[in-house]
């Protein structure tokens, strides 16, 4: 397996708080990661760093192979990295059709545009709700649209902060299955996560931070039996 995702040396401080202190980190093409930690444990900041919106004070990120230090974030977007935050950045006003049209526009054309909204429709069980307001979509259905709308664009690295924050169990358990159906089909996910029922039904690996550093790394059993993990993050709400 090759690195899809490759940091080295990573580092980042605001004023006198070190949000990234030299992290090294990988993740492998057609892997699906987590990554959990406690209040202020930096995964926010990590994903900012990764997207852009964030400069290291020092350290390498690598995405394909090529150095994405120094890019903006649209052409870090362009390369073939998408996000979804944890507060659903829809559209209220517009439809879900015309949300999905404003995420896909500058991609996709014609009949790619609306075969691949269509597409999206399905895969978020919108279907026949493509003229409602999206803001009058039920919480879980919102972060549906956005998980569509980050992954129409064709990410090869789909990054997800929180996928599942306030839905009930079922539309977790849900969202899992979306997740595992796009890793199927060859998107690298890495998503940050506190709910541990979630990380144990996708993550084939998870990465545990602690003030910015990697605590841990294993899979979701070496983790859970890790004496000190429990102590920093198990019970913990995010950043």
């Amino acid at each position: 397996m090759t690195a899809l995702l490759q940091v080295s040396g990573l580092r980042k401080a605001f004023g006198g708080v070190t949000v990234a202190d030299d992290i090294d980190f990988a993740v492998e093409q057609g892997e699906m990661r987590c990554l959990i930690g406690p209040n202020g444990a930096g995964k926010s900041s990590f994903f900012r760093l990764i997207l852009g919106e964030h400069a290291p004070d020092a350290g390498d990120i690598a995405f394909a192979g090529e150095s994405i230090v120094g890019m903006r974030s649209f052409e870090r977007i362009r390369r073939g990295i998408s996000v979804k935050f944890q507060v659903p950045g829809i559209f209220k006003e517009l439809s879900v059709r015309q949300n999905l049209e404003v995420a896909f526009q500058y991609h996709l054309h014609g009949q790619s545009l609306s075969g691949t909204i269509q597409a999206m429709l399905n895969f978020a069980s919108l279907d026949g709700k493509e003229e409602t307001a999206a803001g009058a979509l039920s919480h879980g259905q919102q972060q549906w649209l956005e998980i569509a709308m980050a992954v129409g664009v064709e990410p090869r690295l789909l990054l997800l902060d929180e996928p599942t924050a306030g839905m009930s169990p079922d539309e977790t358990r849900k969202t899992g299955e979306m997740l595992q159906d796009l890793n199927g089909r060859g998107i690298t996910i890495l998503a940050v996560e506190h709910d541990m029922a979630f990380v144990e039904q996708i993550a084939q690996r998870v990465t545990v931070l602690h003030f910015g550093s990697i605590f841990a790394e294993g899979t979701i059993t070496e983790i859970i039996d890790h004496p000190g993990v429990q102590e920093i993050y198990l019970g913990a709400s995010d950043d």
